[in-house]
């Protein structure tokens, strides 16, 4: 039972007992006041009688008047007058009347006895007769029962006067105690929030006071720990010039982007300084240093434009840079080399550098099978022949895009799978990282079949789906045909959803509506953003609510790369943060990826914030895992990804 329910409770039976305590003492007072009244009621009116019939003992007459006249006057019971000699009564009147508005349980409960009263009638110095007199206490219980009745309504008036004002009273003053569970319960979801009104009740004060502090004391270690592991991979994976990532982040991104089946074909693009030491030597370092960070603002914008969330930037040495991009059509490749190539020569006019062309760019693709050692190999390849025969170079080899169908045939492809939602759904594990191996819930993975049976991977679907930005109803057919699934299956499942899906209300509301459609099914579905996609700040403490309102959670995957959002996760109250399997790999021999996990790991552990790791593939790996304290795990090592449908 709740505090303000006790204290209610008390209230309540304090104000009972003080309200029939007072009842009882008053009827009691009451009852001893009215069996006087009546005794002397009746010794009156026996003293009168006898007094009047002195003078009149001998006639009959008289005496009938006279009893009759003083038993029709008033309430009584019975009036006699008997012969003191004899015994016998000379005359008797007597009636029994009814309290008819008193209840008989009252009566009961009063039991007022009736008043008697005696005298004697003198024949001379004689005593003659003796008259008794009987009252009736009706007119006393009827006087005893209003009187009640009024003290009662009065007493329970007051009552509830007050049971009403200690109600409103206890409200507000406990209101400061529902904001601390509230506060706690926010805790729990890794959310920092203070107690906006402090109460002037000095206990609760205290309290309000302490709990606040102990709020700011996690925020503040929280926001230590986050900078600190800011500042670790800053120094260990940022250049310092630019800004951009260094080569140590090139090599980590491009070897995930290879061991990921869900990404099987793209390019990377070099861009080289023409000679970087000369122009070092005749412009000076701090021109140089200029040119250098103007030219990684462009590699910026330049993905912003054409790529979006998919390209990888970095400074891999010198005057050298890199983009990696997912597959892309030759139009959108040829369109972003031409913007590379003009945007960045352009400077060559605005007197950053003294040689033209400034640059040489060179693209080379990748697919399946291939290492880095080999891509960067055919990229100085491709520089080299840059440098002699033209301003960019394009390796001779595969076309990813190339062996793709037209656009109109995708369209027609992506179009049919969605109307007929018959999307394949795949799923992998993902577990403990202790020796339990218990598994916590399964990733879903979807594929496409063609008319051929091929099974596309979503690598090579869904730039499509971005380009005919069909992402939206694609995560919304998704989530009906897991939601199905889920309809004859206890598993726990993880479904990934585009940017484009939580960008607006209206794309929202249509997956809510979906939960909502399943609230049995929803607390067991996390949905999943990538976190190139996450939208701003705000934006994702309003998803994450409105999630939370259907029973459903939002959890973020291949985190790592935006690491100054670490910032954020306490408002956001997120089920969980997947690592970047980039991060994860040969974490058991290369030190600065165990570093940067374990200070990770004791970034989330200050708000409970479990960490999963992506892309498992020896037992090495994830011993290191368990010991760091990682939560769960995923990837080859559990198994390879399996459909649904077996």
């Amino acid at each position: 039972m709740s505090l303000y329910k006790q204290l209610l409770l008390g209230i309540c039976l304090f104000t009972l007992v003080l309200f029939c305590g007072n009842f009882f003492i008053t009827l009691d007072s009451s009852r001893e006041q009215y069996s006087a009244q009546l005794g002397a009621h009746s010794q009156d009116a026996a003293t009168a009688l006898g007094v009047s019939l002195t003078g009149n003992i001998d006639d009959p007459a008289m005496i009938e008047l006279m009893v009759n006249a003083i038993f029709d006057s008033g309430y009584f019971y019975s009036i006699r007058v008997v012969d003191v000699n004899s015994g016998k009564p000379l005359i008797e009147r007597q009636s029994d009347p009814q309290s008819g508005t008193v209840p008989q349980w009252f009566e009961q409960l009063v039991h007022l006895k009736p008043g008697v009263g005696e005298a004697i009638i003198m024949r001379g110095w004689i005593q003659a007769a003796r008259v008794e007199v009987v009252s009736h206490p009706m007119f006393a219980l009827m006087r005893l029962w209003k009187s009640m009745i009024a003290s009662f309504l009065w007493l329970t008036g007051c009552s509830l006067l007050c049971l009403v004002s200690a109600m409103l009273m206890l409200r507000r003053s406990l209101r400061p105690l529902d904001s601390i569970a509230v506060q706690a319960a926010s805790i729990t979801r890794r959310e920092f929030r203070h107690v906006p009104n402090v109460p002037k009740t000095p206990e609760l004060k205290r309290v309000v006071e302490a709990s606040n502090m102990m709020v700011s004391q996690l925020q503040t270690l929280f926001s230590e720990q986050a900078q600190r592991t800011v500042a670790l991979r800053e120094a260990a994976y940022h250049d310092s010039l630019t800004a951009l990532n260094n080569r140590r982040a090139f090599d980590i991104h491009l070897q995930s982007v290879l061991r990921d089946d869900e990404m099987a074909f793209g390019y990377v693009i070099l861009l080289r300084v023409r000679d970087l030491a000369g122009l070092n030597l005749r412009m000076g370092g701090e021109k140089t240093d200029a040119l250098l960070q103007e030219i990684a603002a462009i590699l910026r914008e330049t993905k912003q434009i054409h790529l979006h969330h998919d390209g990888f930037v970095a400074r891999i040495r010198g005057g050298e840079f890199a983009i990696v991009t997912a597959d892309m059509v030759p139009q959108e490749h040829q369109a972003l080399m031409n913007a590379l190539t003009a945007r960045v020569n352009v400077l060559y006019k605005t007197g950053m550098s003294d040689r033209s062309p400034l640059a040489y760019f060179a693209s080379v693709a990748f697919q399946p099978g291939d290492t880095p050692q080999n891509i960067m190999a055919q990229a100085d390849q491709a520089l080299t022949a840059a440098e002699t025969n033209t301003h960019y170079a394009l390796q001779p080899g595969v076309n990813p895009a190339g062996n793709h169908d037209d656009h109109h045939r995708w369209l027609t492809r992506l179009e049919n799978v969605l109307l007929t939602e018959n999307f394949v759904l795949f799923a992998q594990p993902v577990v403990t990282c202790d020796s339990s191996r218990q598994v916590l819930h399964h990733k879903i993975l979807a594929r496409i079949k063609t008319e051929e049976g091929e099974m596309i991977p979503a690598g090579r679907f869904m730039p499509w789906f971005l380009r005919f930005s069909l992402s939206a109803r694609m995560d919304a057919v998704m989530l009906k045909q897991t939601l199905r699934f889920m309809s004859a299956s206890p598993l726990a499942l993880a479904l990934s959803i585009s940017g484009e899906s939580v960008a607006s209300d209206e794309n929202l509301a249509v997956l809510l509506q979906l939960l909502k459609n399943e609230p049995r099914l929803a607390n067991r579905l996390t949905l999943e953003l990538d976190e190139n996609e996450l939208p701003d700040p705000e934006r994702v403490s309003v998803v994450v609510n409105k999630l939370n309102e259907v029973g459903c959670r939002l959890g973020i995957q291949h985190f790592g790369g935006r690491f100054h959002l670490i910032g954020n996760l306490p408002q956001w109250g997120l089920a969980w943060i997947k690592i970047d399997g980039s991060y994860i790999h040969h974490i058991d021999t290369e030190e600065d990826k165990h570093f940067f996990i374990e200070a990770m790991y004791w970034a989330a552990r200050q708000i409970n914030l479990p960490l999963i790791a992506e892309q498992v593939e020896t037992s090495e790996e994830l011993a290191i895992l368990n010991k760091i304290g990682i939560y769960g795990a995923m990837g080859r090592y559990f198994g390879d990804p399996s459909s649904l449908a077996n």
